[in-house]
């Protein structure tokens, strides 16, 4: 284990500027950045570091956007995280995540948002080192202010995503992003190995299927408990599963969604849960399978490389994955 780092309250001031990228080693192929245009359409990175120096992603394919989450301003909407810090560990009360998404022409907080997969925003929290993730559902006051409570296990720097559409003519899905810094003493853990199969509270979930950089890919995940195919997953968030990728090294987010859904006549309860996905570049990246079974949403978490091989079929050692947590 790494010497524990002690973040101060100057460090975690500083670790909560917003708009800044995570950087939490070679993870992405030096390669994919070049010189270019920082002009984009819907999610952009106009605010990351690497698009103010007039830089950005070379994809593989044409027409392929970049991810939403490096930026804090975009598309004409901030995100304004309220609660730039909060404590490690799980104190007697958690503590309350408070933000407002900001109209840039009218500096007024937006209180109207359309409905995606049954709410109007999501909020995820992922730890730099993508070792721990939160999908929570906030709930948001009349005067545009959202919140919510939030534990998170370990100090160290984190990434809050928002993602959204507001409810005005001609608008497009948004996901903004913003620096959370949890204070205590930081381990940062490298990023978990590949594994074809994890297991989460006595679940297996076994992952089919590669990320391709520039390309669309279908990613199959089935879930198995005690040996057999579950047949009776439940609806979440309007889908039989709701999966999140983030890139290691910036935390670039991924919001994918499922091919087919609840009532559609084609749609099975199980044990099979389809997506399509496209990687923006080559690199590591964290997939986040959140499924709903016997009423309770668990969290199966994979490491997967696009551009790279898939990974051999192998059950992981200690068997539990750590990424689950919802509210």
């Amino acid at each position: 284990m790494q010497t524990g780092l002690k973040i101060s309250a100057f460090a975690v001031g500083l670790a909560a500027t917003f708009g800044s990228a995570y950087a939490v080693g070679g993870a992405l192929d030096p390669a994919v950045v070049t010189k270019g245009t920082s002009e984009q359409d819907g999610h952009g990175a106009k605010d990351h570091p690497a698009a103010e120096k007039g830089e950005v992603e070379e994809s593989a394919g044409e027409g392929v956007e970049l991810p939403g989450g490096l930026q804090v301003s975009d598309g004409g909407y901030t995100l304004d995280l309220r609660t730039p810090r909060v404590e490690a560990g799980e104190p007697a009360e958690p503590a309350e995540l408070r933000f407002a998404v900001v109209d840039e022409g009218t500096s007024r907080n937006v209180t109207a948002f359309r409905t995606d997969h049954g709410k109007e925003l999501h909020l995820i929290v992922a730890s730099s080192d993508l070792t721990t993730y939160r999908h929570l559902h906030p709930v948001r006051a009349a005067d545009g202010t959202w919140s919510t409570p939030v534990e998170l296990p370990e100090a160290g720097g984190y990434r809050v995503f928002a993602d959204f559409t507001p409810d005005v003519k001609n608008a497009e899905g948004l996901t903004l992003g913003a620096d959370l810094a949890v204070s205590g003493d930081a381990n940062p853990e490298p990023l978990p190995r590949e594994e074809r199969t994890v297991t989460v509270d006595g679940y297996e979930v076994t992952l089919d299927g590669a990320l391709r950089p520039g390309s669309g890919s279908e990613l199959k995940l089935e879930v198995e408990k005690d040996g057999r195919p579950v047949t009776d997953l439940q609806p979440y968030l309007g889908a039989y599963g709701h999966l999140v990728a983030l890139r290691a090294g910036d935390l670039a987010y991924l919001h994918v969604h499922p091919n087919g859904e609840p009532g559609d006549g084609r749609t099975k309860p199980g044990p099979e849960v389809s997506f399509t996905a496209t990687a923006p570049s080559k690199g590591a990246y964290r997939l986040f399978l959140d499924f709903r079974h016997e009423g309770e949403v668990r969290t199966a978490a994979f490491t997967v490389h696009a551009g790279g091989a898939a990974p051999e079929k192998s059950v992981p050692e200690g068997g539990e994955s750590t990424g689950h947590g919802h509210r």
